[in-house]
This record gives structure tokens, C-alpha cells and sequence, in this order.
């Protein structure tokens, strides 16, 4: 559970009981909030990783285009001559589809990285539990 930081406690405990009660709903609602905030950035965390993986998967399927035409012409020049240019033609091929894999690995890495478990969404139920009297909590 996280604590919020509006509450101070008074250096000589003498509040009484109405006060302690009346400091409550404050408590529970900087809790809420903090909590909904945190969430907040999570999932802004996570929108960001999977925009980047989406972005790296474009890439790869950009240059995948450029692949293709290399390959078609790498075909043409191998049947039409039968010589080292269409080796240079496949060379450049290798490169692309090199390009390719690492666009494609850095874009499964950011996937990983966005569908981690939230965090925040598993706190915010324990200090409804809490709230509740249900369920396990440090009293």
C-alpha cells in the first residue's frame, strides 16, 4: 500500500477520536487517488512500449518491401546471366533480411516490456480489501 503524503501526523498525539474519524474520508480519497495516478502512469508506460513495437514492426515491414524487389531482381539476374553480378544482388538481399531481424527482435522486446502485469491494479484491490476488512492485510 502506498501512504499518502497529505496526512502529517501531529507531533504531540492528542487528537481525539472525532478527529482521528473525521481524517478518513480525506485519507481514503489521497489513497484512491494515488493509486488511480499511479495506474496512470503505468499505463502510459505501457502504451508508449507497444507504440515502439508497433513502430519497429512498420519498419521491418518497410524494408521487407525493398527485400522483395532485391529477390525478384536477384532471380532475374541469376537466370539471366549466370554470372557474379546476381551474387551481389543476393549480398545486398542478406542485408535487408539482417535489417529485418533486428527491427523485428527490438520490436518484440518492446512488446515484452508493455505486457508486463500492472502492477498498481492488484494494489488498489488489496486496499479496497483492506478498506473492507476483507482478506489479508497488515493491521
Amino acid at each position: 500500500m502506498s501512504k499518502p503524503e497529505a496526512i502529517v501526523a501531529e507531533s504531540s498525539d492528542n487528537r481525539s477520536l472525532l478527529t482521528l474519524l473525521g481524517q478518513i474520508p480525506q485519507v481514503v480519497g489521497d489513497l484512491v487517488a494515488a493509486e488511480l495516478n499511479r495506474l496512470k502512469a503505468e499505463i502510459a508506460f505501457k502504451a508508449k512500449n507497444f507504440g515502439l513495437g508497433g513502430a519497429f514492426v512498420l519498419a521491418a515491414a518497410f524494408i521487407a518491401v525493398f527485400l522483395l524487389g532485391t529477390l525478384i531482381a536477384t532471380g532475374i539476374l541469376a537466370l539471366a546471366l549466370v554470372m557474379p553480378a546476381w551474387a551481389a544482388a543476393l549480398s545486398v538481399s542478406g542485408v535487408l533480411l539482417l535489417i529485418i531481424v533486428i527491427f523485428a527482435l527490438l520490436a518484440l522486446r518492446a512488446f515484452k516490456r508493455g505486457s508486463e502485469p500492472v502492477e498498481t491494479a492488484e494494489s488498489l484491490k488489496q486496499d479496497l480489501n483492506a478498506i473492507k476488512g476483507v482478506g489479508e492485510y497488515d493491521r
